[in-house]
């Protein structure tokens, strides 16, 4: 790891990184076809020459997500999306075993989270990448003048998203972006499978509740609202559903849940 990539960095636990790597290196065996794009971009480089800035959930998943962007040969920085979910041990790895440039600390305030995203605008990106809009939404309202060098964005979420519609009708965005969560891989499946089982495990590990037997409300028949009750259901649980969208709220009924509004 190079002084520079050591400098420009703010982890928590730099001496965690052999286990932060071991965590990424086990994840890695689950993304196929991440591994095969990572492949390729090693050879085409599509992105050499890009300076690309990431605001992610910054986990062993997302790592070789930037593992392949960095392969594919793009100068990228990364940024924590949600200091809950953060790994400590994966952020160190990035830096240190991968030469990533990270800002990211597990609870972090909301200054250090403010403070990270700044970081990721110093890098003056010509590509953004977005987990809930906080960049695009930092760059376009106290940097406006990096507008003009950012050829595209990503977002990945339902929230993001929302945030940039309504940017977009007050003719507020200055560049294009992909709504990544508008792909049927990113809805259909990660927001119904992958949500909808995080979410039952979330509560479990905060609870330690046996969910057999409860009453549990899935407010909305959303795509992650479809996956909760699923699953929730799945595992015993008494599931109600609370829609107000007529269609939703029969589709909820057809697949045998009890509606409420």
């Amino acid at each position: 790891m190079s002084t520079e990539i050591k400098a420009r960095c703010d982890v928590a636990a730099p001496e965690r990184a052999a286990e932060g790597k071991r965590r990424i290196e086990w994840a890695d065996q689950d993304m196929p076809v991440l591994r095969e794009v990572r492949r390729r971009f090693e050879k085409e480089l599509p992105l050499k020459g890009m300076k690309m800035s990431a605001c992610l959930h910054v986990t062993a998943e997302t790592a070789n997500l930037v593992r392949t962007l960095k392969a594919g040969g793009a100068d990228l920085l990364l940024c924590a999306s949600n200091p809950l979910s953060t790994q400590d041990d994966v952020a160190a790895a990035l830096v240190q075993e991968y030469g990533i440039p990270v800002f990211a600390k597990k609870g972090e305030d909301r200054d250090t989270f403010y403070r990270h995203i700044e970081a990721a605008v110093a890098h003056s990106p010509n590509m953004t990448m977005d987990d809930g809009a906080d960049l695009v939404s930092s760059i376009l309202s106290r940097h406006p003048e990096l507008a003009g060098q950012i050829v595209a964005s990503m977002e990945e979420t339902t929230t993001g998203v929302i945030r940039l519609k309504a940017m977009e009708r007050d003719h507020a965005l200055l560049f294009p972006i992909i709504a990544v969560n508008d792909a049927d891989t990113k809805h259909l499946f990660d927001n119904r499978y992958g949500t909808g089982q995080s979410t039952v495990d979330g509560i479990i590990r905060a609870t330690d509740i046996l969910l057999a037997g409860k009453t549990v409300a899935a407010a909305g028949y959303g795509w992650c609202g479809r996956g909760f009750a699923m699953r929730a259901k799945g595992m015993g649980a008494n599931v109600i559903v609370t829609e107000v969208d007529p269609i939703k709220a029969i589709e909820a009924a057809m697949d045998g849940f009890r509606v409420c509004r």
